[in-house]
Order: structure tokens, then sequence, then C-alpha cells
């Protein structure tokens, strides 16, 4: 029997995956959770920085009115679907990584750098070079949500999770524990291995994605269940 490939990630991610998995011929069923909410934040004058830091689409979605204000500065986006966004959005992307923000920040060419960094409450922390300056503003906040009644009995009669985060990685875990969810009926799909560590041990198997993005992470997700059946 296959199992089912259950997505937890928050809209309008969510209906991205599913639409992708889709077309991929994956069934995906939906099981967010996590909400995105804007956080309250005072934007800096635009003639400090020489550049915008993005690690994130939900940064772009919830900035708000005050992300015009930054329409002249080269935009720095963490991966494709963040630099999608920054540019529906008005701004100019001057470069995309492939992998971490911290990757995207080391690739800088070597000139003093003073990055303005929208990002979510919960961000990793850059090591900077001497020449690079980050300012950080918080602008939106995940509010994780529960394990469901009917999700967990899915989750018992064994599952694929897709996991997008460290964050959710953690989350998902220590909701299983808090339920005392048999770790060993559940397989997980990671987008990187940073994710799958987040999540921790003893899970029924764990596959990681090849390359950091949802594409790769549901072609890691089907050779999970091919794996599997």
């Amino acid at each position: 029997m296959t199992l089912p490939l259950i997505s937890i990630r928050p809209e309008p991610g969510d209906s991205e995956t599913l639409a992708r998995g889709r077309a991929m011929g994956l069934l995906v069923e939906r099981w967010p959770l996590a909400e995105v909410r804007s956080r309250p934040w005072q934007a800096p004058a635009a003639n400090m920085f020489t550049g915008l830091l993005l690690g994130s689409a939900n940064a772009v979605r919830h900035a708000g009115a005050q992300l015009t204000r930054y329409a002249d500065l080269p935009v720095h986006a963490v991966g494709e679907r963040t630099a999608q966004a920054a540019r529906a959005a008005g701004l100019q992307v001057a470069s995309t990584g492939d992998s971490t923000l911290q990757a995207l920040v080391d690739a800088l060419p070597p000139k003093r750098q003073n990055l303005l960094r929208l990002a979510g409450e919960v961000h990793r922390p850059l090591t900077l070079r001497q020449d690079t300056c980050v300012v950080t503003r918080v602008v939106y906040t995940v509010e994780h949500l529960p394990i469901s009644e009917q999700l967990a009995e899915r989750l018992v009669a064994g599952a694929a999770v897709l996991l997008h985060s460290g964050e959710a990685g953690r989350h998902f875990a220590a909701e299983c524990d808090r339920l005392r969810l048999p770790r060993t009926a559940i397989a997980l799909a990671a987008i990187a291995p940073r994710v799958a560590e987040c999540a921790g041990d003893g899970w029924r198997l764990v596959s990681i994605a090849d390359a950091p993005d949802d594409g790769a992470l549901l072609q890691a997700a089907a050779g999970l269940l091919q794996r599997d059946a």
C-alpha cells in the first residue's frame, strides 16, 4: 500500500505544492500546521542601504506598503521563488542564490555592503565579512498549529510528510511526541539535511531533496514512496 503524502506547510505554499505534485502525478494531501501573519515594523530610510536581503517569499508578501520604499535598491534573494515574489512586487533582483541565505551573503562581491534584511520572527543568524553590515527587520511571524485528531489518525496508519523548513520539522516532531504518535509509522521527505536534523531520529524512512526547492523535495518524496512500496 502506498503511503499518503502530506504537506504541512502554510498557504500559499501549500497550494503550490499540491499543484506541483499533481503535475508530477503525486496526490498530495493538504494538512497545514502553520499560519503566516504580518508583523508591524518600522521601515528605515532606503538611502541607508546598498541592497535588500530577502530569505523568504513571505518577507515580500507580508512587508506591506512600506516595501515600495526600496524599489530602487538591488535585491539579493535566497532562491528563485523569493526572487519571483520580489519581481512581482516591483523590486529589482540583482542576485539569486540556490541554497542558503548564508551562502548568498558569502557570494556577494567583496565591497562595502549595507544590507536591509526583511525576515520572519524566527530567523537564522548570519556570519558576516568585515565589509558587510546587515540590519534586520522582522515583518512576519509563523504561528504553529496543533495536529488535529483527523491528521493524527492518518499519521498513525502510516504516512509520508513533506518538511519545507527546520522550524516545521521541529514543530512536527514535537507534536508527534506530544500526542505519542509512533515515529516508526511516519516517513519524512526533507528539503535539506538541516531540516531532517531538526526533526530528529526514529522515523520510518527519511529522504532528503537533492536541491533546496519544492520540485526536488517532491522528487525525493516520490522516491521515498517507491522505497516503501
